[in-house]
C-alpha cells in the first residue's frame, strides 16, 4: 500500500506541476556546472566563457543558510527591469531553488527602490512586430514557477514592472516609504507583465482599475489595508524581518510546504469545485510522504518533528 501511495504522489507531482521540470531542463542547458555555495555566499562554478551576474546579488543567509537572499543590483538606473537583470534574476533563483538547504529566497532591492519599472529606454522603440514575434516580457513570469517560497521585500518605489514582479512573489512585505503603482497608462501603454491581472486578483476589480488608468500609487500602508501586502516594517528592518519569516518557513518540510505553495496558487487559477479537489488530491498526497508521518507522531508524542523532506 505505500509503495501505491508513493507512486500516486508522484504521478500527482507530475500533473501539478509540469512547467518547473521544463523549466529545469531548460537551465540544464545554460547552466554548465553545479553552483557551489561556501561562506554563505554563491559561488558560481561557470565556464570562463559565461559570465556571472551583473545586476543580482546573491547569497545565504538565516540560520544554517537556509534563506536565500537575491537582491536587485543596478543602482543607478533604481533597478531597472532590463533583459540583463531579469535573465540575472531567474538564474539566481534557479541556483537557490535547487539548494536543498535553502527553504525559502528573499527578493529584494534597495531602500530607495525595490524596482522603479521595466526598462523604458529598452523598449522605447520595438513595435508590435518585435513584441508579439519576440515573446517580449515573457520570460519574466520565471519567478513564478520557482518551487520554494519567495518573499519579496519591498522598500522605496514598487512601480510598473517593479510591483508585477513584487506580485509574482508569494509573500510581499513592505518597508513603511514603499510605493507600488502601475503607472504605464502615463507612457501610453498598459501592464504588460501581469498588472492587470494580479493586482484585480490581489485588491479587487475597482481598486486595481483606479491605479491602472490613473497611474497613481499607493503607499505601504494603503498596499497593506487593500491587502496587497502581508506586513509594513521599519526600512532598515525589512529584509531582517523578512529573513526570519523565511526561517520560520524553514522549520516545517520542504516538501510540503511546496504543496502547500502550489494548493494556494491554484485558488487564483481555477473554480473553487476545482480548486478544493485540488487541495484534496494533495491532501492525500501528503499521507505518502515520511514527514507527515513523523509530523503527527511527534505531535501525538508531544515533541518537536524532525523533517527530512522526504
Amino acid at each position: 500500500m505505500a509503495c501505491l501511495a508513493r507512486a500516486r504522489l508522484i504521478q500527482l507531482t507530475k500533473i501539478l506541476h509540469p512547467t518547473p521540470w521544463s523549466f529545469q531542463k531548460e537551465a540544464t542547458r545554460k547552466i554548465l556546472c553545479v553552483p557551489l555555495f561556501t561562506h554563505n555566499k554563491i559561488t558560481r562554478n561557470y565556464a570562463a566563457s559565461t559570465p556571472s551576474y551583473k545586476y543580482v546579488l546573491a547569497e545565504k543567509r538565516g540560520e544554517g543558510g537556509c534563506v536565500g537572499l537575491v537582491t536587485l543590483n543596478r543602482p543607478k538606473a533604481l533597478n531597472a527591469l532590463c533583459g540583463e537583470l531579469m535573465e540575472d534574476l531567474k538564474y539566481a533563483l534557479l541556483e537557490l531553488d535547487a539548494d536543498p538547504n535553502v527553504a525559502a529566497i528573499v527578493l529584494t532591492g534597495s531602500e530607495k527602490a525595490f524596482a522603479a519599472g521595466a526598462d523604458i529606454k529598452e523598449m522605447q522603440h520595438k513595435g508590435f512586430v518585435d513584441c508579439y514575434a519576440g515573446g517580449f516580457l515573457q520570460g519574466w513570469d520565471a519567478l513564478t514557477r520557482i518551487r520554494k517560497p519567495v518573499i519579496a521585500a519591498v522598500n522605496g518605489y514598487a512601480l510598473g514592472g517593479g510591483c508585477e514582479v513584487a506580485m509574482m512573489c508569494d509573500i510581499i512585505l513592505a518597508g513603511e516609504k514603499a510605493k507600488f503603482g502601475q503607472p504605464e497608462i502615463s507612457i501610453g501603454t498598459i501592464p504588460g507583465a501581469g498588472g492587470t491581472q494580479r493586482l484585480t486578483k490581489a485588491i479587487g476589480k475597482s481598486r486595481a482599475m483606479q491605479m491602472c488608468i490613473t497611474g497613481d500609487p499607493i503607499n505601504a500602508q494603503q498596499a497593506s489595508e487593500w491587502g496587497l501586502v502581508s506586513s509594513v516594517h521599519a526600512p532598515d528592518q525589512l529584509v531582517n524581518e523578512a529573513i526570519k519569516l523565511g526561517e520560520r518557513i524553514g522549520n516545517h518540510s520542504k516538501v510540503i510546504v511546496s504543496m502547500a505553495k502550489a494548493s494556494v496558487n491554484k485558488s487564483y487559477e481555477t473554480s473553487l469545485a476545482e480548486g478544493l479537489q485540488f487541495e484534496k488530491n494533495l491532501f492525500y498526497g501528503t499521507f505518502a510522504t515520511k514527514d507527515q508521518t513523523e509530523g503527527m507522531t511527534a505531535f501525538v508524542e508531544k515533541r518537536k518533528p524532525n523533517f527530512t523532506d522526504s
